[in-house]
């Protein structure tokens, strides 16, 4: 029976590009590739959507071979999502990271404007957790290890 090799990125539809790059860098990603158009026969018969035309950019964890996938439509323009979405509505909730120092992470982030979206929590003496809300809403959990 066929199976998955691995898991390789997670695609998130934008806005604005350059925002959202910015403050997934801000958090520690490295760029990997782009920005980058890409359109054509591929990319329509892909998405299923003639004309299609996209700018991506892949930023990657230091220490991770999985990837974030930022994409913003030219053509046909993006649809709008709910900036405010909380995390009990359907679809991709957050993506998630460990970090080294979430307490230093979190104090730049908040001077630029990404607040928590709840509170700093800690689960059974293991991890110290928290959520941020990015640029366009995206919400990007972050996790320290401390068991």
């Amino acid at each position: 029976m066929p199976s998955i090799r691995r898991f390789d990125h997670v695609g998130v539809t934008v806005a604005d590009l350059e925002q959202v790059s910015a403050f997934f860098v801000a958090l520690g990603l490295r760029v990997q590739a782009g920005p980058m158009v890409v359109e054509g026969d591929f990319l329509d018969t892909v998405i299923g959507i003639p004309a299609s035309r996209t700018r991506i950019v892949v930023l990657q964890a230091p220490q991770s071979g999985t990837s974030v996938e930022l994409s913003t439509f030219e053509r046909p323009q993006h649809q709008p999502g709910s900036p405010t979405a909380m995390s009990t509505e359907l679809g991709l909730r957050n993506v998630a990271f460990e970090v080294d120092d979430l307490d230093a992470l979190l104090e730049p982030l908040a001077r630029n404007g990404y607040g928590l979206v709840g509170g700093v929590g800690e689960y059974e003496e293991i991890w110290r957790m928290a959520y941020v809300r990015g640029p366009e809403g995206i919400i990007v959990s972050l996790a320290q290890r401390i068991g």
